[in-house]
């Protein structure tokens, strides 16, 4: 499995129009083959990043969502540059040891 993790430092005020616009594009990701899960993390402490973590079943899979329609179309209209109190960070992941309950 292949973890992308997102880290977005959105500035104060901006909260409500970030998560919004996560939860009107709810359902399109998870049409795309190889995607497994999406899961957007609000901070629980006040200047902590929001943390977008998608999985998918390779790197594949994520590579060709990135060269995607669907990935154009969700990154066509960005937030403005105020809307980020700082820049955030992209993180990859290839899964070595997994547990659930």
């Amino acid at each position: 499995m292949f973890v992308v993790s997102n880290r977005v430092y959105v500035a104060e005020g901006w909260t409500d129009t970030f998560e919004e616009r996560f939860r009107r594009r709810a359902g399109e990701i998870d049409k795309q083959p190889g995607f497994v899960r999406m899961m957007v993390l609000q901070p629980a402490k006040e200047g902590a990043p929001y943390v977008v973590h998608t999985e998918w079943q390779d790197k594949a899979a994520f590579d060709q969502w990135v060269g995607s329609e669907d990935f154009k179309r969700s990154h066509a209209n960005p937030m403005p540059k105020e809307a980020f109190s700082q820049s955030g960070g992209l993180e990859m992941h290839e899964v070595i040891v997994s547990a659930e309950s």
